[in-house]
């Protein structure tokens, strides 16, 4: 029982292996036969007066880098050419198992289709790979390369952005005549975002160029990859600083003329943005074509920065005026004491009004009015030298004594308001009659009321200044606060795609169609 059964596993097992070793033969004839007559410099097609059409795409990877200085897009593509091949046919019953064969591309003919506008030093970048190749004679070539083109990088809206780099393909010696481009949509189902940059579209066109020298067009596939920058890093070291910098200038105007830091602050914040704008400089090719946004922003801000500081100088000037110099102009006064006072509702400082039944309050230091009277019936001291001066009728608000007469000075207020009296007409009547010692001493006493009135009159003038100072500080600080603002608002939202925001997930109907179209051409074949 047991030999029957033992020769029919053998004989199974030998068909087996004799219909897979079988395999090999028809696939090295095929090969054998396709090369016998092949010449990989001839064009594959019936009639030489006829065109090749190749259809040519490619699947975007990634967006690799895009260096804006050098103007230069590095990204990682595979390109997709699908031709077909005339001698590259058979028929399948011939060849028992054989559906399709790979040959390297330096065996058959390919079409030369390179990025013109490459960047690379070696000019083609690609990684030369098999070409697949089917009964029918439809020829598959997916080459994958790290391609760098150059882009003109337009840098104006920086950094919101939107740039659009072309990568252009075409024969580098076919014309139209010789091969039929044509375009297939690209493909980025497999594209891995970018950290830098989204992806928008990659629109795709086929154009028709005519040279002098020839009559036939030489055609040629452009892909336009649309990106639009990222702007979170940029907002949060450039864009935000920035703005808090300027924002520091408009305190100047809150610090106090007296501290002595009001420039100090100033010169800090225009030093700081100067450091951004180096920062900015760095990143930013070196071109005059166009200013970009945040440079535009920088400038603006220091130029702000730098009048601030203008303004600075000229408040510390009001605010120390000496008073022994000019007086102040009378537009001055009307312009900042009286409208911008009255438009930034800020009180003149002064005196409060009189209240009824008692005199108005002078200023502080002033003496106003002064009845000396002597009493000849006053005792007299013993050496003649001494007098009495009676007061009369006056009422006391100060007394000092003033160290370079030795005679107690009484400060004296009147609720008329009438100009300061220092003698009566009484006491200036018996002035000629006193001693010596009594005219000096009247002498030193109008000395100390001269001093106090010029003491007055100055402490008025200043007061006066440092108000009109810090009438100039409460206008700066408005007007530079609301052209901050306006500026902030202004220049930023300038830019076409400051408040656009596309999902990750979101790209054109057109690029979610380009898959499944490259996908039904291919089974086409």
């Amino acid at each position: 029982m047991m030999g029957p059964w033992n020769a029919l596993l053998y004989i199974a097992v030998t068909v087996c292996l004799l219909k897979v070793s079988l395999q090999g033969e028809p696939q090295r004839r095929l090969y054998k036969d396709l090369m016998a007559n092949y010449n990989p410099l001839e064009r594959p097609v019936f009639n030489d007066t006829h065109s090749l059409t190749v259809n040519f795409s490619f699947s975007l990877m990634q967006i690799m880098d895009v260096d804006e200085k050098n103007q230069v897009l590095t990204t990682n593509i595979w390109l997709q050419l699908y031709w077909n091949d005339y001698y590259l046919q058979w028929n399948q019953s011939e060849y028992p198992g054989v559906a399709n064969v790979r040959f390297p591309d330096s065996q058959i003919w390919k079409p030369d289709i390179l990025l013109y506008n490459s960047a690379d030093e070696r000019f083609d970048a690609t990684f030369h790979t098999n070409v697949l190749v089917n009964s029918s004679g439809s020829c598959s070539y997916l080459p994958p390369g790290i391609f760098k083109s150059t882009c003109y990088i337009d840098v104006r809206w920086f950094p919101f952005d939107l740039q659009r780099c072309d990568l252009k393909f075409g024969s580098w010696t076919y014309g139209g005549w010789s091969l039929d481009l044509q375009m297939i949509e690209a493909d980025i189902t497999g594209y891995i975002p970018n950290g830098e940059w989204d992806l928008v579209e990659v629109p795709g066109r086929r154009n028709e160029r005519f040279y002098d020298c020839c009559k036939e067009p030489y055609p040629d596939v452009t892909f336009t990859v649309v990106m639009r920058r990222r702007t979170l890093y940029y907002g949060l070291n450039l864009l935000i600083p920035c703005v808090l910098i300027s924002t520091l200038a408009l305190l100047v105007f809150l610090l106090p003329a007296d501290s002595g830091e009001k420039i100090s602050l100033g010169i800090t914040v225009l030093l700081s943005l100067t450091v951004f704008m180096l920062l900015v400089a760095e990143i930013m090719p070196a071109t005059s074509d166009s200013v970009p946004l945040i440079a535009q922003y920088f400038a603006t801000t220091m130029v702000i920065v730098g009048l601030s500081v203008i303004a600075t100088v000229l408040v510390l000037q009001y605010h120390h005026h000496d008073p022994d110099g000019s007086k102040m102009p009378k537009w001055t006064r009307v312009i900042l004491l009286n409208w911008c006072a009255w438009f930034l509702r800020m009180k003149r400082p002064g005196e409060g009004p009189c209240t009824p039944g008692l005199p108005q309050q002078a200023s502080r230091g002033s003496l106003t009015s002064m009845d000396l009277n002597t009493n000849a019936s006053a005792p007299h001291s013993t050496n003649g030298n001494m007098l009495y001066i009676g007061l009369e009728s006056m009422h006391y608000t100060t007394a000092a004594t003033s160290p370079d007469s030795g005679v107690l000075c009484g400060r004296l207020v009147c609720g008329r308001g009438e100009d300061e009296v220092l003698l009566p007409t009484r006491a200036t009547s018996l002035a000629g009659s006193l001693e010596p010692d009594l005219a000096k001493l009247l002498d030193e006493v109008r000395y100390i009321a001269k001093r106090f009135r010029d003491q007055d009159e100055d402490e008025l003038v200043c007061n006066e200044w440092k108000f009109a100072a810090s009438v100039i500080d409460r206008l700066c600080l408005m007007a530079f606060s609301l052209f901050t603002i306006l500026c902030t608002i202004g220049i930023l939202m300038s830019a076409p795609n400051f408040v656009e925001a596309i999902p990750k997930t979101s790209l054109p109907e057109s690029l979610k169609r380009s898959h499944a179209l490259a996908n039904k051409y291919t089974t086409c074949f």
